[in-house]
């Protein structure tokens, strides 16, 4: 939990722009409780979404709001850290290659393109669109958590060396016109 403020630090305190995290007992311990339920009726709306309402996008907007949620209680800083970055560029490309994949096994079978019916397994139709909502949930997820990460994080200009920086400390700059003076 994070530190409060004691009053001699009282200006201090005030000049920081940014809490870290909250450090209420009640915030901490409801996320704590409701985290495991909310991300598996996400993934339940995540499975069930071929015969009913739901699916892949709706089940990974409540995993990824989770997420952020949990970032919210426990630090955003600490949530980025705990999350591996390789891991969510994965989840990110997930949805794609389990389409692409998906796709061309009907090709690959002797069918068209997403001509499902063709695969040699029971119910390809369904485990194929199963597969699909699969990889949207998770590269919706992971989306919606690294565009949060992203802007929590705030934008910081890119380090570009401009011509002005590129000069040796004893070179002169060049002068403004061909004639030498400017007062004409």
């Amino acid at each position: 939990m994070s530190e409060r403020p004691r009053r001699e630090d009282a200006d201090e305190a005030t000049t920081r722009t940014r809490i870290e995290f909250t450090d209420s007992p009640v915030v901490t311990t409801t996320v704590r409780l409701f985290a495991p339920f909310v991300l598996t009726y996400g993934l339940f709306t995540l499975f069930h979404g071929t015969a009913s309402v739901g699916g892949g996008f709706q089940g990974g907007v409540v995993g990824g709001a989770m997420i952020i949620t949990v970032a919210f209680a426990f630090g955003i800083r600490r949530t980025a850290e705990w999350l591996d970055e390789r891991a969510l560029v994965a989840l990110v490309v997930a949805g794609p290659i389990v389409f692409g994949v998906v796709a061309l096994a009907g090709l690959a079978s002797g069918g068209a393109f997403l001509q499902l019916d063709v695969l040699p397994i029971p119910k390809a139709t369904v485990y194929a669109t199963e597969a699909i909502e699969i990889g949207i949930g998770a590269t919706v997820s992971a989306v919606i958590v690294v565009l949060f990460l992203r802007i929590a994080d705030g934008y910081r200009e890119p380090d570009v060396e401009t011509p002005a920086d590129l000069e040796a400390p004893g070179d002169v700059a060049p002068s403004s016109g061909a004639g030498g003076s400017s007062d004409d």
